[in-house]
């Protein structure tokens, strides 16, 4: 059986290598992608980042890369956003003033609130129980399963039905999306454990 070939798309922005080791884990061939021609060629695409959504946002704008993407994506490909990367899917964040996103989905990016978070520490760091119904994402996953977070945004206003797993940080709060070709977990599936490794798997082999 052929190896599924992985772009990791590349915008210095996160430890690619941990996902490139977990994907070569679960049986794919991941390659690390840099420039926005050689996205072409693979029917899976691995966006990871994280730190500035601007940053991430100007650096896909100026390469070429974040064009690519959604060519690729309309062309048929499936594509995984991780941490920053889900959020990039949407249409806009408000860290450091409004920035426009990938809009391959309907929602936007805004910060935990103090009073929403009773006064925990920012960013949510750690593992914590996600909750979802059946879905090919999380196939062979235990709801309630630990998955490992980094972050101090988290996504809102995203239309109901392309959510597919949330999480508590003093309020519910989106953990993964799913719509047609294009998935997103706020969490790290590659420091996640068995659990991560199988999401991992399942998105390379089990759409």
């Amino acid at each position: 059986m052929t190896e599924p070939r992985v772009a990791i798309v590349d915008i210095r922005m996160g430890n690619v290598r941990s996902v490139e080791a977990a994907l070569r884990f679960v049986g794919a061939d991941p390659r690390l992608v840099s420039e926005p021609d050689d996205l072409g060629t693979f029917d899976f695409l691995v966006l990871p980042g994280v730190g500035s959504f601007r940053t991430a946002s100007e650096r896909l704008d100026a390469t070429g890369l974040g064009e690519a993407i959604v060519a690729r994506v309309r062309g048929g490909a499936a594509l995984l956003g991780i941490c920053l990367g889900m959020q990039l899917l949407g249409t806009s964040s408000t860290e450091d003033g409004l920035t426009g996103g990938l809009r391959l989905l309907d929602m936007t990016v805004d910060k935990f609130g103090s009073h929403e978070v009773g006064g925990a520490p920012l960013p949510n760091i750690g593992f914590a129980p996600v909750e979802f119904d059946p879905n090919v994402l999380m196939a062979g996953i235990s709801p309630g399963s630990d998955f490992y977070f980094v972050h101090s945004y988290r996504v809102v206003g995203s239309v109901a039905d392309s959510w597919v797993a949330t999480a508590r940080y003093g309020v519910e709060f989106v953990a993964a999306v799913s719509r047609g070709s294009v998935f997103g977990t706020q969490f790290h599936p590659e420091k996640s454990q068995g659990q991560g490794l199988r999401l991992l798997a399942n998105f390379v082999g089990g759409r």
